[in-house]
């Protein structure tokens, strides 16, 4: 539940700066930027738990008998394969996450970068009398 509480004299903007078209949108796109920042997050933590599944089932592989089929999730289904075969699939998987990683870290970073520029200019202009942090 947020309290509400009045600001300090020394708090109270006096002299407020008037928010231009410009800051308008600056403001806009920060916020598109954090909205985004936190999707891209949600969408990594995902990919990351992937990634330990498969890193658990090569570990899995490794000790499993090579001449035993395994069941290999392939979208929503099982499948019995051949060990050989469930390796190249695991190799391609674990491949196309680290792609989907890097991509999604290379996002996160942009934004950040968009982000930080963005405070820079608007913190500048509005001091206390804006709040771009969490």
């Amino acid at each position: 539940m947020n309290s509400l509480r009045m600001l300090e004299q020394e708090d109270e903007a006096t002299d407020a700066e008037e928010v231009t078209w410009e800051d308008q949108q600056r403001i806009n796109t920060f916020s598109k930027l954090n909205s985004r920042l936190r999707s891209i997050e949600e969408n990594l933590e995902e990919v990351k738990q992937e990634k330990e599944a498969l890193d658990d089932l090569a570990t899995e592989l490794e000790l499993a008998d090579e001449d035993e089929p395994v069941l290999y999730k392939i979208g929503e289904a099982f499948l019995h394969m051949p060990h050989p075969k469930a390796l190249k699939h695991l190799e391609k998987d674990q491949g196309e996450l680290d792609k989907r990683l890097s991509a999604l870290t290379a996002s996160a970073e942009d934004c950040e970068k968009q982000m930080k520029e963005l405070k820079v200019t608007l913190y500048a202009k509005f001091g206390k009398a804006i709040n771009l942090d969490e």
